[in-house]
């Protein structure tokens, strides 16, 4: 079992090579978000030069979850699609071996219903759980100590429970914050760092990660380096934060200008050769 923590930044080869075969596929991603962060997050994935397509319509959670490059699952859109809708998206997917992510928001937060939707869905083979320190602690069996969909846990704390659990359940875990760790489930742990303190306090940021994490693996195949894959999503986010933030002058110019540099990164990685 590998311990080293490797970093990662916008600048790593690995970066780049992932951001210019999404804006060469221009995959198809498939997600079950909530409707608050909708918007951003189909913004965020075409900015990046993906194709998204959001919700629940008829067929579309078996359809779309078994023939979509990846998708992604955001807890949080039980609020406007149901448990089954969930179920059968992510059953299809394991069954064709799309890859997805699950984002368990508000999971520790003390209600027991929604929190055990969730661990049925991160029972169903997801490739990647990508979330704060307090909701991955409660999924991995610590503490409930989330506050809404706010975390009170520290990264410091989250980790070792987040290793064991990617062991355990054969699963990349993803935990956001000032600095985000990425787990594999050999043991391998990537650390990203950057980003901005704006990216907490705009709705619906944490939740389109999760889209750009699945956009991410739509291009990685299986038998690739798929841990590099879903670190290469979060420096791909931190930097375009670090561009936006300087010119923002509150919260909504940020959001606006953090999409914009998402679409600069991917035009100026498109006009260069990959490494």
């Amino acid at each position: 079992m590998c311990s080293a923590v490797i970093p990662m930044d916008y600048d790593s080869p690995a970066c780049r090579s992932v951001l210019h075969r999404i804006g060469s596929a221009r995959p198809f991603v498939y997600g079950l978000t909530n409707y608050v962060a909708a918007t951003l997050s189909a913004n965020v994935l075409l900015a990046a030069g993906a194709a998204p397509a959001i919700g629940a319509a008829p067929g579309w959670a078996s359809g779309f979850g078994a023939h979509a490059g990846a998708m992604w699952i955001n807890a949080a859109g039980l609020i406007n699609c149901t448990a089954r809708d969930m179920y059968t998206a992510a059953g299809a997917a394991t069954a064709h071996h799309v890859p997805w992510v699950l984002d368990p928001v508000a999971m520790g937060a003390g209600v027991d219903e929604y929190d055990a939707i969730i661990h049925d869905l991160a029972m169903r083979d997801p490739t990647v759980i990508r979330g704060n320190a307090s909701e991955v602690m409660a999924l991995a069996g610590g503490a409930a100590t989330a506050r809404g969909v706010e975390t009170t846990a520290s990264i410091a704390q989250a980790v070792p429970l987040a290793r064991e659990f990617a062991r355990a359940r054969n699963v990349i875990v993803a935990i956001s914050g000032p600095e985000d760790h990425i787990l594999a489930p050999d043991g391998r742990h990537v650390v990203v760092k950057g980003g901005h303190p704006l990216l907490t306090v705009v709705t619906g940021m944490g939740c389109a990660l999760g889209g750009l994490v699945a956009a991410a693996l739509a291009v990685t195949p299986a038998g690739a380096d798929r841990l590099a894959a879903v670190a290469a999503a979060h420096a791909l986010y931190a930097r375009a934060a670090e561009i936006a933030a300087p010119s923002a002058q509150g919260t909504a110019s940020f959001a606006t200008g953090f999409v914009d540099a998402l679409s600069r990164l991917q035009d100026r990685t498109g006009a260069e050769a990959p490494d």
